[in-house]
């Protein structure tokens, strides 16, 4: 366990950190807050904490843990009160780090990942009083049920893999692309499905061959599974593996020009500038703040919370974005605008 206490005045390093991943997730503060059936009370303010315990990827992965962190330092400065980060590096971790939290008191508990579903969902109906937000799946009781204290938001990723399949299948020359998920669950399986699909929108005769890492911190093996697909004739490979997605990244930059690399969650265009294509962004530094604000001012609830394009929670990289072809650009909107609307549904599985 690794941890970290960040007050609510940010260093200068972590203000610009988290500044550069705000402004590339795709999103507005304009989201629902939170559902369900009935909340907890407020604690937000100058004693308040806010505290996140990460996925066994943890800080430094250039995705959602990444982002969760902007969006605690962006709770801590906006709202006053203290953000804490505890690093998980194994599963075993997960629910003493959940419990360490409660115990310190903390406002908000964020659990970050699909892998810390069991344990939010253990030490948030062990803290009834407690709020606690998880990303990317839904905690439940033993019925099923959404728990009440836990604002449990997944997004449909498909939507913006769609977005992302679409620049992809007009960019590629070999009609080959690669796959690099971190493991096969579900916010992967639509980012997949997603991406599949708009791809065959524009390019019915592209191949996506997929290829699973087995964990989501692991860039040595993302990165020779891209290897591997760049040598059997893909030209493009989209990585859906979390700190592993590094690896993908410095290998497509190792081949120079001509070999493309799809990211997730955020830009991540500095990784790999002429290698970048695009990213599927998801908006999970604004949940994290606005869950907060829900605490800080009373309002908060738990429950199942899905948030895609319609809320402006998903997306493509909008840094780069006025950099593709106009042609794509357009096609990308149309689409956009379609799945908003609710006249094109994106596969999820």
């Amino acid at each position: 366990m690794s941890r970290h206490r960040l007050g609510g005045a940010r260093p200068a390093a972590a203000l610009i950190i988290a500044g550069a991943l705000l402004l590339a997730a795709c999103g507005s503060d304009d989201g629902d807050d939170a559902a369900g059936s009935s909340g907890t009370s407020g604690g937000g303010g100058g004693d308040a904490t806010w505290t996140m315990v990460t996925d066994q990827a943890g800080l430094g992965d250039k995705g959602f843990n990444d982002l969760a962190y902007a969006g605690l330092e962006a709770a801590a400065e906006d709202l006053g009160g203290e953000a804490v980060v505890i690093e998980s590096s194994e599963q075993a971790q997960y629910v003493p780090n959940l419990e360490q939290a409660v115990a310190d008191g903390s406002s908000l508990t964020v659990g970050v990942g699909f892998l810390i579903t069991d344990a939010i969902a253990e030490v948030a109906q062990a803290h009834t009083d407690s709020s606690f937000l998880l990303i990317d799946a839904v905690a439940a009781d033993a019925d099923g049920e959404p728990l009440p204290n836990v604002a449990s938001v997944t997004f449909k990723e498909q939507e913006a893999a769609y977005l992302a399949g679409i620049i992809a299948g007009e960019t590629t020359e070999s009609d080959t692309i690669g796959f690099v998920g971190g493991q096969e669950i579900p916010p992967v399986v639509r980012f997949l499905k997603g991406f599949e699909a708009g791809v065959a929108s524009v390019n019915p005769d592209v191949t996506v061959e997929v290829s699973y890492v087995g964990a989501f911190d692991d860039s040595q093996k993302a990165k020779e599974l891209a290897a591997g697909f760049y040598d059997g004739g893909a030209d493009l490979v989209f990585e859906v593996a979390g700190l592993g997605g590094l690896g993908v990244f410095e290998e497509a930059q190792s081949r120079g020009e001509g070999f493309w690399v799809v990211g997730t969650d955020t830009c991540k265009q500095d990784l790999a500038p002429d290698n970048f294509l695009t990213s599927a962004t998801k908006d999970v530094a604004g949940v994290v703040e606005r869950t907060a604000q829900a605490v800080d001012d009373g309002s908060f609830e738990g429950g199942a919370i899905t948030e895609g394009l319609a809320e402006d929670a998903v997306g493509v990289c909008e840094d780069t974005f006025g950099d593709l072809p106009t042609e794509v650009q357009d096609a990308v909107e149309a689409a956009r605008e379609e799945i908003a609307s609710g006249a094109l549904e994106v596969p999820a599985e």
